[in-house]
């Protein structure tokens, strides 16, 4: 199947000028549980195990074939213990240390997340539960980094990665937005408590998964604010100029709509960074304005009533439909109520106590919420930082926006990155 990615980290591990750590490769590929894959009307892949069997020992040969430091796969099928067994089997004899987690409410399917002993200690494995959206979970794995020179030389470089693995739900209709973006929220929180918790210096974060959504939405501006880049997007020769790289696509879903939904995304550490509930309320924003130009041809969710009483709606409306879409009436919930006040206010600058649709797309074109920023003053000089030195998507026709008919792994392809630590 071509050159591995091992051989490739091994070759720049041999380079006069290399880091002593060597390359860091990592693939996501969402798998298509056997319990989701419809083979017609009637019947699924996972009633048929000569099917599933080979189609997922398919999968496994061309994951090892790869030999990644890191493999994230999704709608892992965590209720089949044959498979589980055939999965860990296979990848602990091939030197990876595996980590899996069910969905919650006893979904069938799950995550997989898996790293290889050679490059890495694994110090922590957190597991992150969305009982409440969706049935979502997400992984955390703390690592470091193993240091293979030869010489033995003393390093002050900080050789920690946080390493996350997800799946957002799927967007069955545009009210979706919120939920996906409430996730990734309380993703991005759970990543800065728990290093808030354990004193961590700054670290990079790898943040892997099927993101159910494209570059072009706010959850994905959302995450841009938050310092994270799509590794594919910034590898050469994807940054060159000349061919196109803009429009690959990652999935074909159950709709037969072709979209680049699955990202390897990347946070080096930095001082600065946005602060996240400024960024969640202008994601917020930026979806109700999206939202709201559809409403003259469509009714959205719990923001139709927006068509009524001259397009206009008051503070108390405004809550509810907050509540509505799950972005505040709990405790837990992303939107306390001085979030929502300063939100309106943002909305409402001519303070007359009512929104038009009109004012949503000016609040969303217009300066920043009052809030400062939060500059992390730790120093992030011997923190280790990575450059994406390549990236692929597996099969290569996706690279190019077309979905090849004959590809049978998977309703996903396989995304991979190679990672250069610099000092």
């Amino acid at each position: 199947m071509g050159e591995s990615n091992q051989d490739f980290c091994d070759q720049e591990q041999k380079s006069p000028s290399s880091n002593s750590f060597g390359c860091v490769s990592c693939t996501t590929f969402n798998i298509l549980a056997p319990i989701y894959k419809r083979l017609n009307d009637q019947n699924c892949e996972s009633e048929f195990r000569e099917l599933w069997l080979s189609r997922n020992e398919s999968i496994l040969d061309r994951l090892l074939d790869l030999g990644s430091s890191i493999l994230c796969l999704q709608e892992f099928w965590v209720q089949n213990e044959e498979l589980v067994r055939m999965y860990e089997k296979r990848l602990g004899d091939s030197g990876y240390q595996t980590y899996k987690l069910p969905r919650t409410n006893n979904r069938g399917d799950g995550l997989l997340t898996a790293v290889l002993r050679t490059r890495f200690h694994v110090l922590n494995h957190q597991e992150f539960r969305f009982n409440d959206i969706g049935d979502r979970v997400t992984q955390l794995l703390h690592v470091e980094l193993l240091d293979h020179s030869s010489h033995n030389q003393p390093t002050k470089m900080e050789k920690q990665v946080l390493v996350v693995n997800t799946h957002l739900i799927f967007p069955h209709d545009s009210s979706y937005c919120f939920v996906r973006l409430q996730q990734v929220y309380k993703i991005l929180q759970y990543i800065d408590q728990y290093c808030k918790e354990n004193q961590l210096p700054p670290l990079p974060v790898i943040l892997c998964g099927d993101w159910n959504g494209s570059k072009k939405g706010n959850v994905y501006k959302f995450l841009q604010s938050q310092g994270f880049v799509s590794s594919y997007d910034i590898a050469p020769p994807h940054t060159n100029g000349g061919e196109d790289f803009s429009k690959w696509i990652s999935h074909r879903n159950h709709r037969g709509n072709v979209c680049g939904v699955d990202f390897i995304l990347l946070r080096n550490p930095s001082k600065h960074r946005k602060p996240l509930k400024e960024s969640l309320m202008e994601a917020v924003l930026g979806n109700i304005n999206n939202l709201s130009l559809k409403l003259s041809t469509e009714a959205i969710g719990p923001l139709r009533f927006l068509e009524t009483d001259g397009s206009h709606i008051n503070y108390s409306q405004f809550s509810q439909a907050l509540a509505q879409l799950g972005l505040s009436g709990h405790p837990e919930d992303c939107l306390g109520t001085e979030d929502i006040k300063e939100l309106w206010e943002h909305i409402d600058t001519d303070e007359d106590g009512v929104i038009h649709i009109s004012d949503f797309s000016k609040a969303r074109y217009s300066s920043g919420f009052a809030q400062q920023n939060e500059d992390n003053e730790e120093n992030t000089a011997t923190a280790i930082r990575f450059k994406v030195t390549k990236a692929t998507l597996f099969p290569a026709e996706v690279e190019r926006g077309m979905w090849p008919e004959d590809y049978s792994l998977s309703d996903h392809a396989q995304l991979t990155v190679v990672l250069s630590p610099m000092q």
